[in-house]
């Protein structure tokens, strides 16, 4: 196990976890077999391993620009995080999720279970071509993950509710990951990513997954790499500690690049999608100017304000996203935002979120020349599924919580007006 976790941290950031006192400091690297048994004398529970491959992981820092990084950067790896709470969904995932990649004519790429309820598909950056478009590979991070889970996300949508659908009702899929079935529709339509999902929006620099042979606090399982023809009948039970088989590796570098169509024909489907997506924009989409004074959280939407109030379960990135894109959108400045999220939301979550994640979030929306409204409402991966959604009677009339806080502001306005008025 010693040798093959320290195969996998070659040339990248690793962070220790320290059971339930969380993650030590980062950056940190492994160089040696024997290091890795001193740490877990040391009370390390766990290895964490970057996507990122790095020509010094030590020189990592928080707060560096994107120039910075791709400066540091020489590769990445594809890794794709299936997760559901019903480890028999997460097969049905990943196995379509296989099916695709095998269409597109990728060879090589890893298989392993995640150590609880799902599983981890890696493609190594060598299975890569050097350059997409006249742009060198090692730079497309984190568009590059991002655009193929999103495209590979479009490909398994039908057969994906079809195969779930055809062995399960509903109220079986509903039952079984604690959820209402309303929670599992969309306009009465059944999503299938709303019962096991490939995260697509929160894979970022200095992102982390578990690295191979890692044990999982919560389940006490291992994350171990499985063969791909095992993966339908695959027993947790293999992963106890006790039963582990080290003979397979997560990961093969030796290999010659075989996912160039893959990753080419993603970008492919993400410029036609993206092209359709702005000229829809540009004939139903109203010109949205960010206020020039925030708006104070009084005309807040009832999800925002629950936000606000802290996260007492999952979800503390997809919230942090949602509040930085609404606030911004309320006008408020940067370094307001900044001061709100480290020194007062964060300080409520269950669990801080790691500052240099908070911070690089933060430096990314400042570079960006372009408003970005927080996801809209009907979007239940990020309120519903979340339980920040609480309507009252204004909700039903908007379809973004920025949409909300302005038309409030709005009658607000109207009203004071009327008032005056009538005087």
């Amino acid at each position: 196990m010693q040798k093959e976790i320290l195969r996998s941290a070659k040339n990248r950031e690793i962070a220790f976890m320290f059971g339930d006192k969380g993650f030590g400091k980062r950056p940190e690297i492994l160089q040696f077999e024997g290091d890795i048994f001193e740490l877990a004398k040391q009370g390390v529970t766990s290895f964490h391993i970057s996507e990122e491959r790095w020509s010094n992981p030590l020189d990592l820092k928080t707060g560096m620009t994107k120039k910075q990084l791709d400066e540091l950067r020489i590769g990445w790896d594809l890794i794709l995080d299936i997760d559901c709470k019903f480890l028999e969904y997460s097969k049905v995932v990943t196995s379509l999720v296989v099916e695709a990649l095998k269409f597109h004519d990728v060879g090589d790429f890893s298989l392993k279970f995640s150590g609880n309820k799902g599983f981890h598909i890696g493609i190594p950056f060598e299975a890569f071509p050097q350059k997409v478009d006249n742009v060198s590979t090692n730079l497309l991070f984190p568009d590059g993950p991002k655009v193929v889970a999103a495209y590979i996300k479009e490909l398994i949508k039908k057969p994906l509710s079809a195969s779930l659908l055809d062995k399960y009702s509903v109220n079986e899929i509903a039952v079984n990951i604690g959820k209402n079935e309303s929670d599992l529709l969309n306009d009465g339509v059944f999503n299938p990513f709303s019962v096991a999902d490939i995260d697509t929006v929160l894979i970022s620099s200095r992102h982390m997954f578990r690295a191979p042979f890692s044990v999982n606090e919560k389940s006490g399982l291992v994350s171990i790499p499985i063969k791909n023809e095992d993966l339908i009948k695959f027993n947790p039970d293999t992963a106890k500690p006790e039963n582990v088989d080290t003979k397979l590796s997560f990961l093969d570098f030796d290999k010659k690049p075989n996912a160039s169509k893959l990753l080419i024909q993603s970008f492919d489907w993400f410029s036609k999608n993206n092209l359709k997506a702005k000229q829809k924009d540009v004939v139903h989409k109203k010109r949205f100017d960010i206020p020039s004074k925030a708006i104070e959280p009084d005309f807040f939407p009832p999800c925002i304000l629950k936000i606000m109030l802290g996260i007492q379960e999952d979800g503390r990135k997809r919230a942090l996203f949602i509040l930085i894109n609404f606030l911004k959108s309320c006008g408020w400045g940067i370094e307001e935002i900044k001061d709100f999220v480290c020194n007062k939301w964060n300080k409520k979550n269950y669990e801080l979120l790691r500052e240099g994640y908070i911070l690089s979030q933060m430096n990314w929306h400042k570079r960006q020349s372009k408003n970005i409204l927080p996801p809209n409402c009907e979007n239940k991966a990020y309120y519903q599924d979340l339980r920040f959604c609480s309507p009252d009677g204004l909700c039903g009339k908007v379809r973004n919580p920025v949409n909300y806080t302005l038309r409030k502001l709005r009658l607000l306005n109207q009203n004071k007006k009327r008032k005056k008025s009538k005087r």
